[in-house]
């Protein structure tokens, strides 16, 4: 049987009903998973509408079991029975901020329970979210505190290009300041647990300088490379992990996408996001790795967009992405 995977429609006033509407008419969704909605039936049916799709709703409850064959004519949706799907489109409203946090708590409980293998996630509002009581970040946050996982990294992928990164959403300065050996280790680690646990044998990963030219031996920096980097690739290199670095990152995301890395460890959030945005802005995928239960999440790169949201404007091609690395990273049987 096909896998099965969790969509989390995200915040209803924004696009994410209406482009999981469009991803589940695309035949191959189907040809990969079975996929489930987990949101408001409501939204899902006015998104249906939106988008002018042509299928049924099937609403599930929480604790049903996931039968039946999803089609692009026959969509499952499990709902927690919030009624939230007439909230107008383009405001924020802490209704639609509780329900898609609760969203995501019910798709984790139904990865925890075996019932799918990933979770795709589509985008939620962090203000609507925050006025319906829930303080955090973003959906990485989320996850982490669900399955109470301290050790987790961003992954962003694109068709040619996985970039891993050591830190994310803080300042240059800071994020240096946060490197350490041990987080090298760590993130190199689950950049080698994720893709082996998706099918991959020995995948091959470079770990991208901070300096210029990698330090060029201390010429640039500090001596950065040497005492935040190579510690950690020298670890995890003891213990069979087929890493090198650290390399230029002006060279290196170009090597990755010629075939000589499957992954490379970026060291701060632009470093890693310019390259895969700029190869798809459209179609780029976010990934949390590291998650405890092994459980996969994939998402969407961009945001709510309360500004076209119901207007049928909206690309589904992050979502498709995003179900494919789901079916593609989730671990294997």
């Amino acid at each position: 049987m096909k896998p099965s995977i969790g969509i989390t429609m995200g915040d209803v006033c924004g696009i994410g009903p209406e482009i999981v509407a469009k991803s589940l008419v695309a035949p191959e969704v189907y040809d990969l998973c079975r996929p489930f909605v987990i949101g408001d039936a409501g939204a899902l049916e006015r998104a249906r509408k939106v988008v002018g799709a042509d299928f049924s709703i099937t609403r599930l409850d929480p604790g049903a079991a996931l039968e039946g064959k999803p089609s692009p004519k026959a969509v499952y949706c499990i709902d927690p029975g919030l009624d939230v799907g007439d909230l107008p489109y383009g405001k924020v409203d802490a209704r639609a901020g509780n329900a898609s946090f609760q969203f995501v708590k019910l798709a984790v409980e139904l990865a925890q329970a075996g019932k799918i293998v990933a979770i795709v996630t589509a985008p939620l509002n962090k203000e609507a979210m925050h006025k319906g009581g829930h303080m955090y970040p973003g959906h990485t946050e989320i996850l982490a505190t669900l399955t109470d996982t301290t050790g987790y990294a961003m992954m962003l992928a694109a068709p040619k290009l996985k970039v891993i990164h050591l830190t994310t959403h803080i300042g240059l300065v800071d994020a240096v300041a946060k490197i350490t050996p041990e987080r090298t280790y760590q993130v190199i680690r689950l950049a080698h647990d994720t893709l082996t646990r998706a099918g991959m044998k020995a995948p091959r990963i470079a770990v991208c300088g901070i300096n210029p030219h990698a330090g060029e031996h201390g010429l640039f920096g500090h001596h950065e490379e040497e005492e935040k980097l190579v510690p950690g690739i020298e670890r995890a290199s003891a213990e069979g992990i087929d890493v090198t670095g650290p390399w230029p990152g002006d060279t290196v995301f170009f090597r990755a996408m010629r075939g000589d890395f499957d992954v490379v460890v970026a060291c701060y959030h632009d470093q890693g996001h310019i390259p895969v945005k700029l190869l798809s802005i459209d179609a780029g995928v976010n990934i949390t790795v590291g998650l405890n239960g092994g459980i996969v999440r994939t998402s969407v790169d961009h945001g709510t967009a309360f500004d076209i949201a119901g207007k049928n404007i909206a690309s589904h091609d992050s979502l498709i992405a995003a179900i494919q690395f789901g079916v593609e990273l989730a671990p294997k049987p």
